[in-house]
């Protein structure tokens, strides 16, 4: 059974890999999300994100809930270790993802598994087309705001925020079409390599009672 998911995660990241999507001289490869109207509450939703400063802290309404979060966070923090050294660093950053991706409505394994594609975890990622951050958003989103500052987007929150914001957007306009959505999100609808290689890198961030171990 180890054998067996050793196996998958290794084709898996080989498969990553082998798509130009993570590269070893650690180079972001993200493709042209497309400029489009907005609707107020897509908006509104990435607007919010640029005026706050701090991480998110999760909230719970009980007992079991919070249970699951820390034991969510402390599987997740295991597999970061070797992205992440720092523990402080990897707790705001799982506790913003675990924020931003049930805000959006998302699961966070395939949030996981698109920072992983996009940037492998790398903060100040910049593709070839100026995609930026964690989550490889593109600065024209920054004057749909009428804001202008890209810089904006190496910000931990933003760059998740408007990350997260921008997928559920595209889900909403796929009609929750998961494959199409991510082809949207990498510019690229329609063909099946990105989406491939993020629902393959989502598998290495699920969440069980007993989870694989960190993906290399």
């Amino acid at each position: 059974m180890a054998g067996g998911l050793v196996s998958r995660r290794t084709s898996v990241v080989s498969l990553i890999a082998g798509l130009g999507l993570l590269s070893v001289h650690e180079q972001a490869d993200a493709g042209r999300q497309m400029e489009e109207p907005l609707v107020d509450s897509v908006r509104t939703a990435l607007s919010s994100a640029i005026a706050n400063t701090a991480p998110p802290v999760p909230e719970f309404s009980d007992t079991e809930s919070r249970l699951h979060y820390l034991r969510w966070l402390g599987s997740m923090s295991d597999r970061l270790k070797r992205k992440k050294s720092d523990w402080n660093v990897r707790k705001e950053f799982l506790q913003t993802i675990w924020y931003e991706s049930r805000r959006a409505g998302l699961d966070p394994s395939l949030v996981l598994g698109l920072v992983q594609v996009e940037s492998n975890f790398r903060k100040f990622a910049v593709s070839s087309v100026g995609a930026r951050g964690y989550m490889q958003v593109m600065p024209f989103w920054t004057r749909v705001l009428g804001d202008g500052d890209a810089g904006k987007l190496f910000h931990m929150q933003t760059n998740l925020r408007f990350g997260c914001v921008i997928l559920r957007h595209y889900l909403d306009r796929e009609k929750g079409d998961l494959f199409l959505a991510l082809g949207r999100y990498n510019g690229s609808r329609g063909k099946a390599p990105y989406p491939n290689a993020v629902l393959g890198a989502k598998r290495l961030w699920e969440f069980t009672a007993k989870s694989p171990s960190a993906p290399s």
